[in-house]
């Protein structure tokens, strides 16, 4: 009988020890799958960071070339504007306006661009009917000037000439 339960009691922690090495060899099994499976969620959220960051260059990049185009759209215009206005014009029409009268002490010259028109020019010489002489109104700040049968763009303040068409009057 000794012999009996002394083999059942062996047997009994074989099994448990069995039991234990099972349960221990599940356990790192599982382990190793939490593992794996970390290892997983890290690369897809490594993929997702990357693929935001793709995203993110991208968005910079349209938001260039839309910068780009505005810019583009900006020279655009302003060429539009000085080819409105350009430096030296020849009239594409002769006008009748009277008799020119230099200002005393001046005499009739041709002016160019970037000259300064005196102020005796600016008090009996200036054109207000620009729509008469098939002219457009001048931008702000600046008034037509008739010298002889040019006329001069001038700004008011400081008489600076900005352009010149010549011809317009006979």
């Amino acid at each position: 009988m000794k012999k009996t339960i002394t083999a059942s009691l062996a047997a009994l922690v074989a099994a448990g020890s069995m039991a234990t090495a099972s349960a221990a060899d599940a356990q790192s099994r599982h382990d190793r799958n939490d593992r794996q499976d970390q290892r997983q969620d890290r690369r897809e959220d490594r993929h997702d960071d990357r693929q935001e960051l793709r995203e993110d260059r991208r968005e910079w990049r349209e938001d260039r070339r839309e910068w780009r185009e505005d810019r583009r759209d900006d020279r655009q215009d302003y060429r539009q504007q000085a080819r409105a206005y350009e430096r030296w014009q020849r009239a594409e029409r002769r006008y009748n306006a009277g008799r020119y009268y230099a200002p005393r002490g001046y005499q009739a010259r041709t002016w160019s661009y970037g000259q300064r028109i005196p102020a005796h020019y600016s008090r009996g010489y200036v054109i207000n009917d620009y729509n008469r002489y098939g002219l457009r109104a001048p931008p702000r700040g600046y008034h037509y000037v008739r010298s002889g049968n040019d006329v001069v763009v001038a700004a008011v303040a400081g008489g600076l000439i900005t352009a010149v068409i010549a011809g317009l009057f006979n």
